[in-house]
């Protein structure tokens, strides 16, 4: 049986460490629901629950396991002097920036509820991002050996990413997700290399429109994408 249902909760904005912790809680119950019922017959299976959070943090830069820490630019001393914090996390990636104005979404599914292919999986949250841009005009594309969203991805000069993305998987169960630089300050950028790529630039929506977005209105885009990607009933 497989439970096509996501939860959607929009946490506003939340400190990085606490809504790290409750992301934690949300997949370690997932987990534990699906090792309990391997020990069941399949009729007294509980169906596993899917999580779609969305949050905005406070400035944080985090660091993921496969991340060189020189692509931190700035001492302890001077992130305090950025009202910012640090963390080494448990997903893939590099380093990257949170912050107020940038959408971060951190999807919980058992992928056994939908497909078991974590490819696909990554290939939809970008797409999710890439037909929410589409609705502001803009066209976007991928980096050939770079997850994320980026702008001009074709024209090395140019190509600029506006969505970075890591996540961790086990047992087929996800966490982590993408930042999506909406209304952006794009200045904490400067602190670190972002994603380890030295040679290409960070644009936010805004800067792209000219013009600050309406977060509840691009929030309603998002989830709408992402449901009607993953054939998702909405909770």
């Amino acid at each position: 049986m497989q439970n096509k249902q996501i939860i959607f909760e929009d946490l506003g904005l939340m400190d990085y460490k606490a809504c790290w912790e409750y992301q934690e809680k949300l997949f370690n119950d997932v987990v534990a629901q699906k090792i309990a019922n391997r020990d069941l017959p399949e009729e007294k299976r509980i169906l596993t629950k899917n999580y779609l959070l969305f949050v905005e943090h406070p400035h944080v830069y985090t660091m993921g396991k496969s991340g060189d820490e020189k692509n931190l630019l700035v001492n302890e001393k001077q992130l305090k002097e950025k009202s910012a914090t640090y963390y080494r996390i448990n997903r893939g990636g590099d380093i990257t920036y949170h912050g107020p104005g940038q959408l971060v979404a951190y999807p919980i599914l058992d992928l056994d509820n939908f497909f078991t292919d974590i490819h696909k999986y990554l290939r939809f949250l970008e797409e999710t991002i890439s037909l929410t841009l589409k609705e502001y005009g803009i066209e976007s594309g991928r980096v050939k050996g770079e997850t994320g969203v980026w702008l001009d991805a074709e024209n090395k000069l140019k190509a600029r990413k506006i969505c970075a993305m890591g996540v961790r998987c086990s047992r087929w169960v996800t966490m982590h997700g993408w930042g999506f630089n909406v209304n952006s300050d794009l200045n904490y950028f400067n602190n670190i290399i972002p994603c380890g790529i030295s040679d290409k630039a960070v644009t936010s929506l805004n800067k792209e429109l000219g013009r600050d977005v309406d977060m509840t209105e691009i929030k309603e885009k998002l989830k709408n994408n992402f449901y009607k990607l993953f054939g998702a009933e909405l909770v």
